[in-house]
């Protein structure tokens, strides 16, 4: 009578027959994933340095306003000053939620679950399972901060002609049907 052991009955016979070293040097392989720390913590840290940045601007942004209109400083392109600076901030702070995500997916993926995400009732657009999911995420939010660079370069833009205006058209519809295929079939 032939006898059949489930996969884990055959792996704990295999390990039972593993050369010391084998074992050893198995175990030194695993543990080097924790070397990806690293990459979390310091994604972290750029992370909220970039959300302090951005605050600081919006901050600063604040302090035109006030100075326009109750200082008696009236800046010249004071409009286009305040929108550039304020979509700089954007820029910043999704910038910022990049490092984030990047962080947390690497920790997610590589070293544990986050128990208390898993527990919590908040959004879980920081739960990443695969590595597909982690690169879907990161494009679409680099797509984000692309289109953002991209409208703060356009407010500073001179246009000297139709054909550059065309070009601009066409450049608006690029990144419209970019953004719209990144988000075709996925959930919201």
């Amino acid at each position: 009578m032939e006898e059949t052991h489930t996969r884990e009955e055959h792996r704990a016979i295999d390990q039972a027959f593993q050369p010391w070293y084998e074992k050893l040097f198995e175990g030194v392989l695993w543990n080097t994933r924790f070397f990806v720390l690293l990459a979390v913590v310091f994604s972290m840290i750029g992370g909220i340095a970039l959300f302090i940045v951005a605050s600081i601007d919006i901050w600063h942004v604040a302090g035109m306003v006030f100075d326009n209109y109750f200082g008696g400083v009236h800046a010249e392109d004071f409009h286009s000053a305040l929108v550039g600076d304020l979509i700089g901030a954007i820029d910043l702070y999704l910038m910022a939620i990049v490092m984030f995500i990047f962080g947390f997916g690497l920790y997610e993926l590589f070293i544990s679950q986050i128990d208390i995400a898993q527990k919590s009732t908040a959004s879980k657009i920081l739960e990443i399972h695969s590595l597909d999911e982690l690169k879907d995420k990161l494009a679409k939010v680099i797509l984000m901060v692309l289109i953002v660079s991209f409208f703060k370069r356009v407010l500073h833009t001179d246009y000297n002609g139709a054909l550059e205006m065309l070009e601009f058209s066409g450049s608006i519809l690029a990144l419209s049907l970019g953004l719209y295929f990144m988000h075709k079939g996925g959930k919201h």
